[in-house]
């Protein structure tokens, strides 16, 4: 059966974006993009705002005090954010992870949770830990499975620095110990790595998370949106990462846990652990990439480097059942054919991205 798609918007205007080819699938059932590629995880921006001021992500001479976020009134509410997750199982989405900003501003993030929770989808947040260690426990009693936290180094200077508010590494690593302890684990530890920022504490963060039982893993600095001043000479390639590591501690290339995981997997060879590495500028994985992104006033992004979304908002507050929702969310799926780092070249950051607080990382 084919379904009639409802004419979705361009975010910059009210013209109907096009159409889609008419052997899309039906609003239920797994969808898959030009491809081959099927739905299968759902990020959802829950808020825009943040307490840091990553250089690599929203930098004080963009996000200064005059920066207008989104108002309140703007934001899809809890209801409408699982009615979207709700809708996406249905597609075949499996995993659902709570992003931002920072997810952990938003105002009883918990309600949410646990009405995600309901769904018995594998549920997780990616947080920069500052308000974890509080609310621990709270989100684990409301259902959240995991946590991942973001921590660019050790060294409590170069932490400060890269986070710009002076924010101390040790609040931090209280946070993770609090999240484990209350059952929030396996934690994964996400670094950004920049050259002549934070790359002299490689292997000192590999020596400190190994044999904790955490997860240690290394993001290529990318060109996300278009304010951190993103060059090709800061990264650090991921094969740098693990042969600066491996040279300190030996390590053994190890298989994915599913398909399309983007991480890149090693375990320490004396058994006490794993890391993982994150290449999108010098390894493309776009050819396995099953993530959709929900930013958090209602926009469907099918990649990181989008430069415009699809308005589902539009059709959740004029009125459009479950049906016409995922007739759309089918239609904006069985278009995607995004592969923006199988072909980033030197002029490719100039796009005119989205910002990676906005829609999440």
């Amino acid at each position: 059966m084919v379904t009639k798609v409802i004419p979705l918007f361009d975010e910059r205007s009210s013209a109907p974006l096009p159409r889609p080819p008419a052997a899309y699938a039906a609003p239920s059932g797994t969808l898959l993009d030009t491809r081959g590629r099927a739905m299968r995880d759902l990020r959802i921006s829950v808020t825009d705002r943040c307490n840091f001021r990553c250089v690599y992500c929203m930098p004080k001479e963009v996000f200064d005090n005059d920066y207008q976020f989104l108002p309140h009134t703007d934001l899809l509410t809890f209801e409408e954010i699982t009615r979207v997750a709700r809708i996406a199982k249905d597609h075949g989405v499996e995993k659902l992870r709570l992003t931002g900003g920072e997810p952990l501003l938003r105002k009883n993030i918990e309600r949410l949770i646990a009405m995600l929770a309901r769904l018995d989808l594998d549920l997780t947040l990616t947080t920069n830990g500052s308000a974890l260690a509080q609310k621990a426990q709270s989100l684990f009693d409301a259902g959240l499975q995991r946590v991942t936290v973001s921590l660019d180094s050790l060294d409590d200077a170069t932490f400060r620095a890269m986070n710009d508010v002076d924010f101390p590494v040790q609040k931090v690593l209280d946070a993770i110990a609090a999240a484990a302890a209350v059952g929030l684990k396996p934690i994964k530890v996400n670094a950004v790595v920049k050259r002549g920022t934070n790359d002299h504490d490689i292997v000192n963060m590999a020596r400190h998370f190994k044999g904790s039982g955490h997860i240690l893993r290394f993001i290529e600095y990318m060109d996300v949106g278009a304010s951190n001043g993103w060059r090709m000479d800061d990264v650090i390639p991921s094969a740098e990462v693990i042969a600066r590591i491996h040279a300190e501690f030996p390590l053994e290339a190890i298989d994915p846990n599913y398909p399309g995981e983007v991480a890149e997997r090693w375990r320490y060879a004396d058994g006490s652990g794993e890391i993982g590495v994150i290449s999108s500028v010098t390894q493309a994985f776009c050819s396995t990439c099953t993530r959709a992104r929900l930013s958090t006033e209602g926009k469907l992004y099918t990649c990181l480097f989008a430069t415009q979304g699809h308005d589902l908002r539009r059709l959740i507050r004029g009125g459009a059942g479950d049906d016409a929702i995922g007739a759309a969310m089918a239609g904006i799926w069985s278009q995607r054919g995004d592969r923006y780092s199988e072909i980033r070249t030197a002029q490719t950051p100039g796009i005119k991205k989205i910002e990676m607080s906005y829609i999440g990382g």
